[in-house]
């Protein structure tokens, strides 16, 4: 079960939200992307720590055979597609026994604001980033609420906070991503659920291979092992490698004083999750 502790500080016209940790032991997990690069190796790090199953959600069962070899029934595959709305209930329906939701998978489609093709891009992106995480969401915290709250961890990325032209419309559905994670984190609150929002900088996978940009990367295992601490000390933000923790140290001051508190200009009429 989370516990929830509160933090100390708050003004006149902003409260602190309050802190929910969530420890991975004894958990059960469902990680999107599971089969390769960060959602591997968060798979191998929930279960070093303590989870007692991981759910490998992938769209190709068979890529998650490596994970049966080495875990045997710790490991139950599961199929969905961020593409595929129904996938994802599917799943969903089938996982109702879990405690901890990683929203991993993702597209990565460059272009920039002024390429012929950024219309589609941006497109493509805002469909399965953004729509899928709305509907991860959806499907899940009904099923987070019935088993004592547990957590649900986005990841996001340092795009999210410093747009490259050279993939505007990625770095768009990331930061749109990091908006909806935010609210997340208000109305999943409610229920006792810890919201965690993963922003890696350069990390050795096939997505930043892709990107250009794996020359200096840090190892996958750098952001898994971050989350699993992460969640345990109730964080709301974790930039685990070298780059990500520069742009965090710089954003440090603007993150605590304006997005993990309350304004009271925001308030507004609460909408309980249902």
């Amino acid at each position: 079960m989370p516990t929830g502790y509160a933090s100390l500080s708050t003004t006149r016209s902003t409260k602190a939200k309050v802190k929910i940790s969530c420890d991975i032991k004894g958990k059960i997990a469902l990680v999107t992307g599971a089969n390769r690069g960060i959602g591997r190796a968060i798979t191998d790090a929930f279960l070093h720590h303590g989870a007692t199953k991981v759910y490998a959600a992938v769209r190709n069962l068979d890529s998650a055979d490596s994970l049966l070899e080495r875990y045997g029934d710790m490991v139950a595959p599961v199929q969905f597609d961020l593409a595929k709305p129904e996938t994802i209930t599917a799943m969903a329906e089938r996982t109702d026994d879990l405690h901890v939701v990683v929203n991993n998978a993702g597209i990565f489609k460059a272009s920039t604001p002024l390429d012929s093709d950024a219309i589609e891009a941006l497109e493509l992106a805002i469909k399965i980033n953004l729509f899928g995480l709305v509907r991860m969401a959806q499907a899940f915290a009904p099923v987070l609420r019935e088993n004592g709250g547990g957590a649900f961890v986005q990841l996001n990325s340092i795009a999210s906070l410093k747009c490259s032209s050279n993939f505007a419309t990625h770095s768009a559905s990331k930061a749109a991503t990091y908006s909806i994670t935010q609210a997340l984190r208000d109305l999943l609150g409610q229920q006792g659920t810890a919201v965690l929002s993963v922003h890696p900088g350069l990390i050795a996978t096939d997505m930043s291979s892709t990107a250009g940009l794996a020359g200096s990367a840090a190892p996958p295992s750098l952001v898994a092992e971050g989350i699993v601490a992460a969640l345990k000390s109730g964080d709301f933000h974790l930039f685990p490698d070298a780059m990500a923790q520069r742009i965090g140290q710089a954003y440090r001051s603007f993150s605590e004083s304006v997005i993990e508190v309350d304004l009271a200009e925001y308030k507004t009429e609460n909408h309980p999750v249902s």
